[in-house]
């Protein structure tokens, strides 16, 4: 299910190693719920009809400049008007905080203040995709997520399929492990998932009749990733004998997730397939499709059938 996501205030003062000159509790209890930054250089200058507090707001050169501009009198009003605003917290680039107004302003206000010495253009955009990463929309959906040729594939269907068992073979086969069994998927932009395993479980693989594995102890770190982007989706089901199976590749599926359409395969499962090489031929040929070729299509233009088969409509799978 979809979660609102917050991160503790801690974790980015690690993250990019910011000296603290106010902080009014346990920055482990301040929470960021807001993706979004803000350079305040109007909410200085007096406007403050669409403040959101929630975000942080980052101070540079320009907003700096500015407020030097004013008598010191001046300057107290204008940086205690926006600490006022109580902002999630306030961070000043460039190592620029030289007066020490901004520290007692954070004090009377209760707002955590720290200091970058890095660009502000630069910070802002590291602090962004951070943030997008960790507050981005997400679920956990029961799967496999494997990448195979760059792939990221992942791998449903109900338990017993054989998805872990298919796993195992991909990763002796040189591709790489990212989650087995609860696969966390987040939205970290209007066009790309990212998939990951929780950390309590990360690495380890469920075999029926062996039991739990550690695909990193097994078979080294090279066979697994953190994080992978989420290419194609591929619901792997029990052959169906009564089911009419796509065998020219023509029709287009999609799974949505998160409000995206994923590209996907559904592949039957029955003894003597080996579904881990026709797992690589589906990231192969899912390549081949994003750079403009597609077989089937080849095909039936070299045979002349274009016209005997139209292009059947897009297929969307019940979405997560």
């Amino acid at each position: 299910m979809k979660t609102d996501c917050t991160i503790a205030l801690s974790r980015i003062i690690k993250e990019f190693s910011l000296d603290v000159l106010n902080m009014p509790c346990d920055a482990e209890e301040i929470l960021i719920s807001s993706a979004e930054t803000n350079r305040p250089g109007l909410h200085l200058a007096g406007y403050y009809e669409y403040f959101d507090d929630k975000r942080i707001q980052i101070l540079g050169m320009n907003e700096i400049g500015f407020l030097q501009r004013f008598t010191k009198e001046k300057l107290h009003q204008r940086v205690g008007e926006f600490f006022a605003k109580k902002p999630a917290a306030v961070i000043i680039a460039r190592n620029l905080a030289n007066d020490d107004v901004y520290k007692e302003m954070a004090q009377l206000y209760g707002v955590p203040l720290m200091v970058t010495r890095e660009a502000t253009s630069d910070f802002e955009a590291a602090l962004i995709a951070f943030l997008n990463l960790h507050l981005a929309p997400r679920i956990t959906r029961h799967g496999v997520l494997v990448e195979v040729y760059g792939e990221g594939i992942l791998l449903l269907g109900e338990s017993g399929v054989g998805k872990s068992e298919t796993a195992i073979e991909l990763v002796k086969r040189g591709h790489r492990l990212i989650a087995d069994d609860a696969v966390e998927i987040r939205r970290v932009s209007s066009k790309s998932l990212v998939g990951t395993a929780p950390d309590n479980i990360r690495h380890f693989i469920e075999l029926r009749g062996i039991g739990i594995i550690n695909a990193s102890r097994i078979f080294g770190v090279g066979a697994v990733k953190l994080t992978e982007k989420i290419d194609l989706v591929i619901n792997m089901e029990q052959w169906d004998v009564n089911k009419n199976y796509d065998r020219m590749g023509l029709e287009t599926q999609k799974t949505e997730i998160l409000g995206l359409n994923i590209p996907s395969l559904t592949i039957p499962v029955k003894p003597g397939r080996n579904l881990a090489v026709i797992i690589e031929v589906a990231a192969m040929n899912s390549r081949q499709k994003k750079l403009g070729y597609n077989a089937a299509e080849d095909l039936l233009s070299r045979l002349g059938m274009n016209d005997d088969f139209a292009k059947p409509e897009e297929t969307n799978v019940k979405p997560f």
